[in-house]
């Protein structure tokens, strides 16, 4: 089983962001697979919309760091971890923007990205992005095609009803094409899964919402039933789980260790990716767990 931990980058950890390089190589030393990030823009006031089923969002929220930063730290500050986004909120960037920077990323990381992308769900985040939330859908699928273009043609272009790349030389390509990894529960979300991706990225939240048959087995033998049908081959689906304590409890490394062991034994997923968001105040306390887990699953 491979797993991965976030990068610190919300709450009080965003202020140690000094101290990413750090974390990044030791995680990598301790035997982390990957490190990961996630794309918020705001912490509303009044969101029309909380944070998982809540009124609110989460006073983490209120203190975040650039994701696309701290993936180049990452990069540059270790040799082995792949570096991965779960997810990015995709519609809020211009493509061609977008592939200039995960181009980037590949590169310097020798071929070790992982995108994740997503739509994201926050009303005021896609008002600050300037971006009508109603065409969060479309825009992401334009973007998807247009950064097959720029990862792989040369000169590259593309002209969709909501994105434009005029024809373009294209010179710098990714180490190898990233694979393209998209999240989402909703029907429209795994039917695009099928459809387009390389990956799934479903997600548990222990110690309460770990239901594996209902949250993870199903819905990906749906998936691949669904690309089975569209003539692609099911078995070439990969799925990474992120596993997503939202409470800090003293508990938290039994239970996530308890869950990986779960996923490892009722599923064919073998990438996870541990959030620690909740967890601790400061990149110590991090790399604490990072290790105590590590540990754990071993």
């Amino acid at each position: 089983m491979k797993i991965g931990f976030t990068l610190p980058q919300v709450g009080k950890v965003a202020w140690q962001a000094p101290q990413v390089a750090r974390y990044a190589r030791e995680a990598e030393r301790l035997g982390a697979a990957s490190l990961w990030v996630i794309d918020r823009l705001l912490s509303p006031v009044d969101p029309e919309i909380g944070y998982n089923g809540a009124d609110t969002f989460p006073e983490e929220f209120s203190a975040i760091l650039d994701p696309f930063v701290l993936l180049g730290v990452a990069a540059t500050a270790t040799e082995r971890v792949e570096i991965g986004s779960n997810i990015l909120n995709t519609p809020w960037y211009p493509p061609a923007l977008l592939a200039r920077t995960l181009t980037t990323l590949d590169v310097l990381s020798g071929g070790r990205l992982v995108p994740g992308f997503g739509t994201g769900w926050s009303p005021e985040e896609y008002v600050a992005a300037g971006v009508p939330m109603k065409e969060r859908g479309a825009r992401l699928d334009e973007t998807l095609d247009a950064l097959e273009q720029l990862w792989t043609a040369d000169p590259a272009e593309f002209h969709g009803e909501h994105w434009q790349v005029p024809a373009t030389k294209s010179a710098l390509k990714p180490v190898r094409r990233p694979p393209v990894y998209l999240a989402g529960f909703a029907p429209a979300a795994m039917r695009r899964v099928a459809r387009r991706a390389d990956g799934w990225l479903p997600a548990v939240a222990p110690p309460g919402m770990t239901d594996l048959d209902a949250m993870v087995v199903k819905p990906l033998a749906a998936i691949r039933a669904m690309r089975a049908d569209l003539g692609r081959d099911p078995a070439t689906l990969d799925a990474i789980l992120r596993v997503y304590p939202t409470v800090r409890s003293t508990t938290v490394v039994a239970d996530v260790a308890d869950t990986i062991k779960r996923v490892q034994d009722q599923t064919d997923v073998r990438h996870v990716l541990v959030d620690l968001m909740y967890q601790a105040d400061d990149v110590d306390g991090l790399l604490g767990l990072v290790e105590w887990i590590l540990d754990a699953t071993r």
